[in-house]
């Protein structure tokens, strides 16, 4: 769908919220739908809460799939580590169709080609067809990337934290939600009349639909950038097609993304970690039908402590991925698809690592799993001490002596050849846009006149 235009002496597109020099919006009202903006931030998070929604479908059910099964503790354990595990290659892959072809198609096209995983997922008879389905269905959770590219470019630097955060974080809900969502699907199915090892199956269907439409949502309503689609911009030669090679190779020697990568792997990835042990770790735990019912039912002791310390560790998990990813597009203008993959997949990578040393097979109790992963988030988390930008400055010092300006950080990523032919010329209003970023304590170093700056970092 393109934005209508009406003629105005700047000859600029009129949009329902005020915009910058790259027409990204610089206010976020999520009360609104308003295309393309925020139309693009509804479509984003919905269709990323379906794919959360599919994935962890089947943990809240799983007293009553492993007695179908006859699943093993080490059974349980690998389809949880294949659920996070595939996303892993595919986030990566995900930044890269971003960069290439624009997040509404690649978003649409991998949300469609995981769902009959999920639809798959009613007619599994044993452990491995049972790994296989939740390890394609995991497929989807790749659409993260393409949530937070979508949104870095649709919202100015001044708003594009809370556009991803928030993106991100009602996405997120979704594997929150799952536990409630399915379990009452089943009881609805099962009462209408369907045995118990049927209703499951039957379930399945609810997330299933929810994902196929909202594949077909994110292509028919939504829109790449906010002045059109990637192809239509493309073939007007208003938009740069970059070299893949060039995106890949600032996106990979950018210590910041690998930083960012670690650091998510230890807030998101824990998230999943625990969206695929929690629903069992209660049911085993406290002998009822899961958590939600243990509220329901007015239980104290212990378990409403589990209960509390699951809310606050909820908030501060969300609230670091969040974070994450309100710095990832200020790491790079050029590489943003690449760096979002390489920061999403760093997740999953969390997860599997995770999964794999302390919750698969009998090696540790659960109760000890979880506190032993609780020292590695410590662990793994100081290294965002380190991220250090010359504008800007980081945790520990200022900006560079040197009055490093935020062209001269973005311009970096361009040799003089490309300047010449002018592909750097959205990477130069990006810098001028982020440099609200500077700290109020910062004076910001002055523009270049000539809009070529040199590209020491």
């Amino acid at each position: 769908m393109e934005v209508p235009r009406t003629a105005t002496n700047s000859e600029h597109p009129r949009f329902a919220l005020p915009v910058d020099s790259e027409h990204k919006a610089t206010e976020f009202r999520v009360c609104s739908v308003a295309a393309p903006h925020m139309r693009a931030f509804h479509l984003s998070w919905i269709s990323f809460f379906s794919c959360f929604v599919s994935t962890f479908a089947a943990p809240p059910l799983l007293p009553i799939i492993r007695d179908n099964l006859n699943l093993t503790a080490t059974d349980i354990g690998n389809a949880g580590i294949a659920a996070v595990s595939g996303a892993v290659f595919a986030r990566i892959a995900m930044g890269t169709a971003c960069d290439l072809f624009g997040p509404r198609l690649a978003s649409a096209s991998l949300i469609l080609l995981s769902a009959p995983a999920v639809y798959c997922s009613a007619i599994a008879n044993s452990a491995a067809s049972f790994l296989l389905v939740r390890f394609f269905t995991g497929f989807s959770l790749a659409t993260f990337v393409s949530t937070q590219f979508w949104m870095s470019s649709m919202f100015s630097a001044r708003v594009v934290g809370t556009a991803n955060g928030v993106a991100g974080g009602w996405g997120n809900l979704g594997g929150g939600a799952t536990q409630l969502i399915m379990p009452l699907v089943f009881s609805l199915i099962r009462d209408i009349g369907a045995v118990k090892f049927t209703a499951w199956r039957i379930a399945f269907f609810i997330p299933a639909l929810f994902q196929t439409l909202s594949a077909f949502a994110v292509f028919l309503l939504g829109q790449d950038m906010p002045d059109g689609n990637f192809s239509r911009l493309q073939k007007s030669g208003d938009k740069h097609k970059d070299n893949f090679s060039q995106v890949f190779y600032h996106a990979i020697k950018n210590y910041r993304g690998g930083i960012l990568a670690l650091t998510y792997g230890y807030c998101f990835g824990v998230e999943l970690t625990v969206d695929n042990i929690i629903a069992q770790y209660f049911y085993d735990r406290f002998n009822t039908m899961g958590g939600l019912f243990c509220i329901l039912l007015g239980q104290v002791g212990s378990l409403s402590a589990s209960i509390a310390v699951m809310l606050v560790f909820s908030v501060f998990v969300q609230a670091a991925c969040g974070l994450t990813f309100g710095v990832v597009p200020f790491v790079s203008r050029r590489s943003l698809g690449v760096i979002s993959g390489m920061t999403g997949g760093g997740g999953n990578v969390g997860a599997v690592i995770t999964q794999v040393i302390f919750f698969r097979g009998s090696r540790y109790s659960t109760e000890t799993g979880i506190t032993l992963m609780g020292v590695m988030i410590i662990c793994c988390s100081l290294p965002i001490l380190l991220i250090y930008f010359p504008q800007w400055g980081g945790m520990f010092c200022g900006p560079s002596p040197e009055g490093t300006t935020e062209e001269d950080y973005y311009m970096a990523e361009w040799n003089s050849k490309e300047k010449e032919s002018g592909f750097h010329q959205a990477s130069l209003k990006f810098a001028e846009n982020s440099r609200s970023e500077r700290s109020k304590r910062v004076d910001s170093a002055s523009t270049p006149t000539n809009e070529t700056p040199p590209t020491h970092v």
